[in-house]
């Protein structure tokens, strides 16, 4: 059986790359650790940062989940169902978890902006695992600096605009804030899954809630999404908990009535063509998982997002 990760050692890292699902995991899906910034032009970071947590703690043990579980779909030479194998057509490495002093939110923020910002000014691509859904915020912010306002399609079970509260360090409130500051425009964004309290009068986001999104085929939504969003560049993030708990029961904020993993993987593949700038998975949080469902889940998308992602620069690639 031939895989996409045939063994062979890289030479500048010592990397070994094989096809068992349980050894040499330590970059994303077996992707080579590297800070050599000439060495991709797509790198997958990790934030284990869960500092604006109101919930369930946990979620900086989430990058490390991801990458574990993603051992477990690291041996097909192409992701069904895609007719190519995304790592021929991109240069992919994992950068690593960035780093913080602990309980320092200045701190980490400044980090998040320092390094991504540095990354997408060299011109790379940058897949975030997190940690709590705050650090979207500081991810926005270095986006935007370079991108300019964006659109925004969100995953979540919340809207997490919720200005009432004190603090901007919360988990609650990145979509409050990402509008003012001029990162995402509104008219652009559109939210997937909610199926939470929110003051639907005063919100500016159109929104697919999650009753509605379980009716609706994938393609359905597809279209409405891609009809929103157009050709402006666009950030995708997902917050795991947009899964129903049945599919996501690693996370902080668990809500029934979500989507099932099929219904997301399908939208996600369904956006290829979009013009896609940066993206994210957060949320999952090891601690309140079993089996690896959760990281399983975050780690899938993820890479179905690169797929997305290597449509965009070659269009003729497809599933």
């Amino acid at each position: 059986m031939s895989g996409i990760y045939k063994m062979s050692v890289d030479k500048s890292t010592n990397f070994v790359a094989g096809l068992t699902s349980f050894s040499n995991i330590s970059g994303f899906i077996t992707l080579p650790l590297t800070r050599d910034i000439d060495a991709a032009d797509v790198f997958v970071v990790g934030v284990p940062y869960d500092l604006a947590t109101t919930g369930r703690a946990g979620t900086r043990g989430g990058p490390m989940a991801i990458r574990q579980a993603s051992g477990h779909i690291r041996w097909e030479e192409k992701r069904w169902p895609w007719d190519f194998s995304v790592f021929d057509e991109l240069r992919v490495a994992d950068y690593g978890d960035l780093d913080a002093p602990a309980g320092n939110h200045e701190a980490m923020l400044g980090e998040i902006q320092e390094q991504i910002g540095g990354l997408i000014a060299a011109g790379k691509t940058v897949l975030s695992f997190g940690g709590d859904h705050f650090i979207t915020l500081p991810l926005l912010r270095a986006h935007a600096k370079h991108h300019g306002k964006m659109a925004m399609i969100h995953f979540d079970a919340h809207t997490d605009t919720y200005e009432e509260y004190e603090s901007v360090y919360n988990h609650g409130c990145m979509f409050h804030h990402a509008p003012i500051e001029g990162l995402i425009d509104p008219d652009k964004t559109v939210q997937i899954g909610i199926r939470t309290e929110y003051t639907k009068e005063k919100h500016l986001f159109q929104v697919i809630d999650g009753a509605e999104a379980n009716d609706l085929s994938a393609d359905e939504i597809v279209k409405r999404v891609k009809a929103i969003v157009g050709d402006t560049p666009t950030y995708l993030t997902f917050d795991i908990d947009c899964l129903d708990p049945a599919y996501a029961p690693g996370t902080g904020t668990p809500v029934p009535g979500g989507l099932t993993s099929d219904k997301a993987l399908k939208i996600i593949r369904g956006l290829a063509g979009i013009n896609l700038v940066g993206m994210d998975v957060m949320e999952v949080s090891p601690p309140y998982d079993h089996s690896d469902i959760t990281g399983l889940a975050g780690a899938t998308l993820a890479l179905e997002m690169l797929h997305v992602l290597a449509v965009k620069h070659k269009p003729n690639l497809g599933a």
